[in-house]
């Protein structure tokens, strides 16, 4: 992977991620949290999710010392106050489920376009970008869905887990936790989200 794509690739990861946690935000405020609306964060504005160093120092060291082959980012997490919900435990898991649910929707609308409207969308070489802009999404979708803390997939889990068992296993990882998840989604994440990709797309990426 040349360091043109690197580049293009780290754009789509981190407007990808900013949608991701928009819609955390948007979730939450739906029911009945106002936190990132009062904190600004309730916009697509990528400013008001920046993380200096989630994106752009670490994605952007990675992708000029790997000459773009290895690419990291993340925008900032979009805070609510669980105190402001109806049902904890049940509006929880949706705010956690939301994010993960917009890049797998953002997938599924380019890939059903492509796959049905693909000479449409020929103009300017535009279609050789949209089935990357689908895997990547796919990707997020799946990486955020690991039960392991911090992603959304531990929020579910320990959702529909009792109490004390909820309580043990968001200490079970600590702070390994993200290397836990980094290291299941190199193992096994690019095949699945490429059999995602060929089921939506009908053609596998490479």
């Amino acid at each position: 992977m040349n360091l043109q794509i690197g580049l293009f690739l780290y754009i789509v990861v981190i407007f990808s991620a900013i949608i991701h946690e928009y819609t955390h935000g948007w979730m939450a405020n739906r029911l009945g949290d106002p936190t990132a609306k009062q904190m600004g964060r309730l916009t697509l504005n990528p400013i008001a999710h920046i993380d200096v160093f989630g994106t752009f120092l670490l994605p952007l060291f990675l992708l000029l010392v790997s000459a773009g082959s290895v690419f990291i980012g993340y925008a900032k997490p979009v805070p609510f106050n669980p105190f402001n919900l109806k049902k904890i435990r049940r509006d929880t898991a949706l705010i956690a489920l939301a994010g993960p649910s917009a890049n797998l929707s953002i997938a599924v609308i380019l890939g059903l376009l492509l796959r049905f409207f693909g000479g449409m969308l020929a103009w300017g070489g535009i279609m050789n970008f949209i089935p990357w802009i689908i895997f990547i999404n796919v990707w997020l979708c799946l990486f955020n869905l690991i039960p392991v803390p911090p992603l959304d997939g531990s929020k579910i889990l320990m959702s529909a887990l009792p109490r004390a068992q909820a309580i043990a296993f968001g200490k079970m990882f600590g702070p390994l936790g993200i290397f836990v998840a980094l290291l299941v989604a190199y193992l096994v994440l690019f095949p699945l989200a490429g059999f995602i990709f060929k089921l939506i797309l009908g053609f596998a990426l490479l």
